[in-house]
């Protein structure tokens, strides 16, 4: 039994880490950069500079915390430092659904 358990814990390490996840990354390092930027769905992006920073935010919808808000120096190195919005306006309609699975 001790084998069987020890065979079971190795193949299931195995397993869970052939399952890990990579992080795009579009910087190659060398000054290029591979498209998308972002891969992910930062839908309507508005983008402003302020001085050496560029700051992105985005439409969200209903899904909370809302209006992602993003940084970056470069234009191709993005990362979210906030959320425009905690709730979600109505906020009687939305912490009503709050919590429920429509299919």
């Amino acid at each position: 039994m001790r084998v069987f358990v020890v065979c079971l814990l190795a193949f299931l390490s195995h397993a869970a880490e052939a399952q890990v996840s990579r992080v795009w990354v579009s910087d190659n390092g060398d000054g290029t950069y591979k498209n998308p930027v972002i891969n992910a769905d930062y839908s309507d992006p508005d983008a402003i500079r302020v001085g050496k920073d560029y700051y992105m935010v985005a439409s969200s919808f209903d899904a909370i915390p809302g209006l992602p808000i993003l940084h970056s120096r470069d234009l191709v190195n993005w990362t979210v430092i906030g959320h425009a919005l905690l709730r979600q306006p109505p906020f009687e309609h939305f912490s009503a659904s709050a919590g429920l699975c429509f299919l």
